[in-house]
């Protein structure tokens, strides 16, 4: 297929090239230099070439979308919206990824598709703008939730605690805080698997759930990158776990962001595995990449 991904230099773009390319696709994947996607003219003669487009750009800075919050609404809904027009336009269809964070982090089961959105943040409620914005826009296209992603690249809680931990012999890592890691890989391999089921008018069409299997809290995830750490680090640093009323933050998070993957599962049967298997891949790949 041709394929447009947006945000082609952060950690879900790169992961889609590398699995893209694999697959024989015909690509384009501009970084954030090359396809400013608030650049409405930009992003409308992009669109216009592909067949599918997965919008991997976003404003990520949680804490930072608090002090920017046009910053944070112009790249999060405006341009979702307008990238979804361009391709009701052309009729491509738009794959357009979300998070956990548009939902309050009160419940006490998965989040399932249906619940009622509450955004405890700006970050969540420019993400939950997009959202609304492309359902307006046309009715074939594809929403992607997913949570706590994570890769061997860029700035995230592996990178970060991996850094940390190098220098560091204890770390305090939140606890009461529930999600599901989420490797880039994982995804990009899931939204591509949707790219190949939905094109054209069939469908399914509509907002789906996707992250790994299983729930760990912060501090758990910390303890399973240091455990499969090995020689990427000099010693295994030790978790003390904290409540997150001891760690404040600008922008307060849900501490509850599980989702429910079933209508995922039962509508294209994206492959899926635990959380646990896709870091023991990451982990993988970055001592391939020392050895290097």
């Amino acid at each position: 297929m041709k394929l447009l991904v947006t945000g082609g230099g952060g950690q879900l773009g790169r992961a889609l090239t590398r699995l893209a390319v694999a697959a024989g696709h015909e690509l384009r994947v501009p970084t954030r230099a090359e396809l400013d996607i608030t650049d409405d003219t930009a992003l409308r003669d992009a669109c216009t070439w592909a067949e599918v487009v997965i919008n991997a750009a976003a404003y990520t800075d949680v804490n930072r979308a608090e002090s920017e919050r046009d910053a944070a609404f112009a790249a999060n809904a405006t341009a979702p919206g307008r990238l979804a027009e361009h391709c009701a336009a052309s009729r491509s269809l738009p794959i357009h990824v979300s998070t956990d964070y548009v939902f309050d982090g009160r419940a006490e089961r998965p989040w399932r598709e249906s619940d009622a959105t509450g955004p405890l943040n700006i970050y969540g409620e420019s993400k939950r703008a997009g959202e609304d914005a492309v359902r307006a826009a046309l009715e074939h296209h594809l929403i992607v939730r997913t949570s706590w992603v994570y890769s061997e690249t860029g700035r995230n809680f592996l990178t970060t605690m991996l850094r940390l931990g190098a220098e560091r012999e204890e770390l305090t890592v939140v606890a009461d805080q529930i999600g599901t890691p989420t490797s880039a890989e994982d995804l990009a391999a899931a939204l591509l698997h949707l790219a190949a089921r939905a094109r054209g008018e069939e469908g399914p069409f509509g907002t789906y759930h996707y992250s790994a299997e299983g729930t760990a809290s912060w501090a758990d995830f910390a303890e399973a990158i240091f455990a499969k750490a090995g020689a990427l680090l000099p010693a295994r640093p030790r978790v003390t776990r904290i409540d997150s009323s001891a760690f404040p933050t600008p922008a307060r998070r849900p501490a509850y962001s599980v989702l429910d993957c079933s209508r995922i599962v039962d509508d294209f049967d994206p492959p899926r595995r635990s959380w646990q298997d896709g870091l023991s891949a990451v982990m993988a790949r970055l001592k391939l990449q020392e050895v290097g």
